[in-house]
């Protein structure tokens, strides 16, 4: 065993009764976590005017405070962001992670707390190396360097008193020593802000290194992998890093990329484990790749409260805590956190895979979205940009779908648009170039991955003859009532399905 291995694994022993104890007593520890919250936030701005003061149980905390989306706490951001103290959570808050945009905004800033740093995110990178070795007893992850791959924009400074970057820039700019110690590349390339100028950096740097284990989105991983392969001219990753035996992924369904990953690392005993580390909060990982879903992390000063699907729309709509939670069911996760986020939305929905301990898995989005890439593609954004290029061409578009186009080996990741018009552009390729730089200007996440065709190339259209979409839907049996046309997905069923139908009728007839 190294040293390192060994100083590891004595001070993970303490952790792993504290894991053990919130698996055996899930609520108790949620409302600690609750009223640790409480007393923190107690002489905060928010936390005055929500009268934290009478709060004196998870029912009254619910009746003091509204559900919220970030457009509805932008005015106390604002404020934080501006160095006013004591708003949202004690003290000044100076670092916030920045996100895909909402309505008022292109981006939306979100504050990052020391406490939520060293509390919740550096403590789950922590859980998930030991974990792992928890479950693989001769793993040897500590003998050689983490390769971590992290976001496509530098620390900026928005005023004297807040800075802002990708959540992955902010916590490489603030990592503790003993995670410094363990992580490659170097801090100047991790934080540099070109991203296709980062991987060739990195690929250079750590072809021969010891990589044993990598962190990262999948997009970004396979543009790394390619790379890497192209400037040694090996045939696989195991043949640069012959001792790597983890990847710990999150950001983008995996699915997509599994058998992909497979080619690029032909190892039976390679390990893949999902994280769900948002900006928001590290919420929870995988302990084995076989579980069935992540372990929700209770004690990182998060606190959790679930809307059933059904409620959502609700004008007010009413949560449920643990106790309450049923399998495979969809629910859209409220948070409450060490940051100041108090019962936020985060627009994410998850379900329940165990309920002892407690594991989820990520379902989808409240919204439709394409995020297959980790591009956050919002139905407003599509909307706006057809908008937009239907006007300049002078075209009408009756109705449209649009969803992703997977990597396939060394060919990249798109988006497939299937389009109906009622009056046509005269040139289709203009007309989607129009979209295309709309969907830039208004998603700053769909820009980063469209810059110099590094992850999302230019879009794909397929016209569609007339009366398509409504021949399909009467086709399935939805025509009428609340029946329409997705307008994104997440995956190519509904591409696929519309597609199938186009051809299968043009063959028939």
């Amino acid at each position: 065993m190294s040293i390192s291995r060994g100083i590891y694994s004595w001070f993970f022993k303490k952790r792993l009764d504290q894991i053990e104890y919130f698996k055996k007593h899930p609520v108790e520890t949620q409302e600690n976590v609750l009223n640790t919250l409480l007393s923190s936030g107690l002489n905060t701005s928010f936390g005055t005017e929500h009268g934290f003061d009478q709060v004196k149980s998870p029912a009254d905390f619910a009746q003091s405070v509204p559900i919220r989306d970030y457009d509805q706490l932008r005015s106390y951001v604002i404020r934080t962001l501006e160095g006013e103290s004591n708003v949202l959570w004690p003290g000044m808050i100076k670092w916030f992670a920045k996100s895909s945009g909402t309505t008022q905004d292109r981006s939306k800033f979100l504050p990052i707390s020391t406490a939520a740093m060293e509390e919740c995110h550096f403590q789950g990178g922590k859980d998930v190396m030991g974990l792992y070795l928890n479950h693989h007893p001769d793993g040897k992850i500590l003998d050689g360097r983490t390769l971590v791959l992290g976001g496509s924009h530098s620390i900026n400074q928005m005023n004297e008193h807040s800075f802002y970057g990708d959540l992955s820039a902010i916590l490489t700019q603030n990592l503790p020593m003993w995670a410094e110690l363990l992580r490659t590349p170097d801090l100047k390339t991790a934080l540099h802000p070109n991203y296709e100028e980062k991987i060739e950096m990195i690929a250079q740097k750590t072809i021969d290194r010891n990589i044993t284990n990598l962190v990262g989105v999948p997009t970004w991983t396979v543009v790394l992998f390619n790379r890497v392969l192209d400037i040694t001219g090996k045939d696989h990753i195991t043949d640069v890093w012959p001792n790597l035996e983890l990847y710990v992924h999150g950001g983008v369904s995996f699915e997509p990329y599994r058998e992909l990953f497979k080619k690029f690392i032909p190892n039976e005993g390679m390990s893949y484990l999902e994280t769900y580390n948002a900006s928001e909060g590290f919420f929870s990982m995988q302990e084995h790749s076989d579980d069935n879903g992540m372990l929700l992390m209770l004690d990182y000063g998060i606190y959790y409260e679930f809307i059933p699907m059904e409620e959502l729309e609700s004008e007010s709509p009413k949560t449920i805590g643990l106790s309450d939670v049923e399998l495979d069911k969809n629910y859209a996760l409220v948070i409450s956190t060490s940051s100041g986020l108090w019962r936020y939305k985060i627009g994410d929905t998850i379900k329940f895979t165990e309920l002892n301990p407690f594991r989820i898995r990520i379902t989808g989005r409240t919204k439709h979205f394409i995020n297959a890439f980790g591009e956050e593609l919002i139905i407003e954004n599509a909307e706006t940009a057809i908008s937009k290029a239907s006007k300049k061409h002078r075209c009408t578009v009756k109705d449209f779908t649009a969803g992703p186009v997977y990597f396939d080996g060394r060919n990249k990741g798109a988006h497939e648009w299937l389009i109906e018009f009622s009056n046509e552009p005269e040139d289709f390729t203009a007309f989607m170039q129009t979209v295309d730089e709309e969907l830039r200007a208004l998603n700053s996440d769909y820009d980063a991955k469209r810059q110099n065709d590094m992850a999302l190339t230019f879009p794909r259209i397929r016209k569609l003859p007339a009366d398509t979409f409504y021949n399909w839907l009467k086709h399935k049996g939805k025509l009428g009532g609340q029946h329409k046309v997705p307008r994104l997905k997440n995956d190519r069923s509904v591409l696929e399905d519309i597609n199938f139908y186009v051809n299968h009728l043009s063959e028939s007839q």
